[in-house]
């Protein structure tokens, strides 16, 4: 027959379950925790969730068109390398100034990589890519400094004050790549910065492996890779966001569409029609479109990469209505001409028009048809100015209305156009309409 347990014990037991429950959930994150989000802040500066902790999307493998089937797996809201044979990942889209967070561990004698500006012209990632090193400097009875060790920028740099968590624990990694400039930063700490080309760049190199590959590190814009080394690996909370260009880029400013050069701008109308038809000059100097006949005010001149910045504001008068901006226009001038349009749609300001099947990528998820719609709206209320920051950057695209980032297209074409207004059907005002050329 068995002894009654003592009721001093029952309520030792029942006190020590909170603490096994809490040891046994050690490492798992609720289903909020698991996808990754974005503050209103970061959003407005153009931050985006590159690993949404539920699906592949935004990934597949190194010189392939999908993700990988064997190797790696998405678990407790982590991208897990749980074994070689995968191979690397890469982004499906391209970077080239860009700022990377995420958050790694290892399992013991653990090896990887997080490369970056990685083209898939040559047979290998690392051929292309600069590597953000992940390691297990304990297992591997690593330096701390060693240019092989976790945070250096593989073999040319070693990372210098850093703090680095046990294997199993979390570590952040930060890498921002602007320009010729590289920082690598481990656990909230800058442990790496360097320079594309430099004089101590190039020495490094030559005494390197990487000499041998003339392609290292030239590559202007490129996908970024995690590296399948043959090791467990975890990624979560993985942002990008893609940086500006750098002041040293911009050329002059110059006024569009004002009193000096209002009489060398060029306009086309769906039927016959002439400059002032549509379009004119208030006492202010601001630029009035009727809004009829529809079509467009052109610049005589070309741009290819440029920052362009505006105000506008519907008639406080009118009722609200349609408009755009027109980005390297080219081929034949017609309503509409080949182009990409930045919507100026009351309530709409920041949404993607792709005209004449214009080459770009977007975001699908946002996208029907030609029209991609902004991640979200910021516009004044009717009668009050806004401000669009357009950027054109070789391949890449970003929109801006009154500060915030809305909306980006990539992988674009790269070719010369005018700029252009749209007039469609509504009176809208323009003013402060300014051009930047990025050299």
């Amino acid at each position: 027959m068995n002894a009654p347990i003592p009721g001093a014990m029952i309520a030792a037991l029942l006190a020590c379950l909170p603490l096994i429950a809490q040891e046994a959930g050690k490492g798992q994150r609720s289903p909020a925790e698991v996808k990754p989000s974005l503050t209103d802040e970061e959003l407005s500066v153009g931050w985006q969730v590159l690993f949404d902790g539920e699906t592949t999307e935004g990934w597949r493998g190194y010189q392939r068109k999908d993700f990988p089937d064997k190797g790696w797996v998405i678990e407790d809201g982590t991208l897990h390398l749980s074994k070689g044979g995968g191979g690397d990942l890469i982004t499906t889209r391209r970077y080239a100034n860009f700022e990377l967070r995420l958050s790694w561990k290892v399992a013991a004698r653990s090896n990887s990589g997080i490369l970056y500006r990685v083209s898939e012209d040559e047979k290998k990632p690392y051929w292309t890519g600069p590597e953000y090193q992940i390691f297990d400097d304990g297992g591997h009875k690593m330096a701390a400094e060693s240019k092989s060790s976790s945070g250096a920028l593989y073999a040319l740099y070693s990372p210098r004050g850093k703090t680095l968590k046990p294997v199993g624990e979390w570590n952040t990694a930060r890498i921002i790549v602007d320009g010729t400039r590289i920082e690598h930063w481990l656990n909230g700490k800058q442990v790496v910065a360097a320079n594309f080309g430099s004089e101590d760049w190039q020495q490094r190199i030559a005494k390197s492996k990487f000499n041998k590959w003339k392609r290292f590190a030239t590559i202007g814009r490129g996908h970024i890779c995690l590296q399948d080394h043959g090791n467990k690996v975890w990624y979560r909370d993985i942002m990008i966001r893609e940086l500006p260009p750098a002041k040293k880029r911009m050329g002059k400013t110059v006024s569009l569409f004002d009193a000096k050069s209002f009489g060398r701008s060029k306009a086309q109308f769906k039927t016959a029609g002439q400059l002032g038809d549509a379009w004119s000059l208030n006492k202010d100097g601001n630029l009035i479109c009727k809004g009829n006949p529809r079509g467009y005010i052109y610049t005589p001149d070309s741009y290819e990469n440029f920052i362009l910045e505006l105000d506008w504001r519907f008639d406080p008068e009118k009722k609200p209505g349609n408009s755009g901006v027109l980005l390297r226009v080219n081929g034949e001038h017609k309503v509409w001409p080949r182009s990409i349009e930045a919507q100026l749609f009351s309530g709409r300001a920041g949404d993607i028009w792709n005209i004449g099947k214009f080459g770009m990528q977007v975001a699908i998820e946002r996208t029907k048809g030609r029209r991609t719609l902004a991640s979200h709206y910021n516009e004044k209320p009717l009668g009050g100015w806004n401000r669009y920051k357009i950027i054109v950057d070789g391949s890449w695209v970003q929109l801006s209305v009154n500060g915030e980032v809305l909306n980006e297209a990539w992988d674009c074409e790269q070719i010369s156009g005018p700029i252009g207004l749209q007039s469609e059907g509504a009176e809208i005002q323009f003013r402060n309409v300014r051009v930047t050329p990025l050299l």
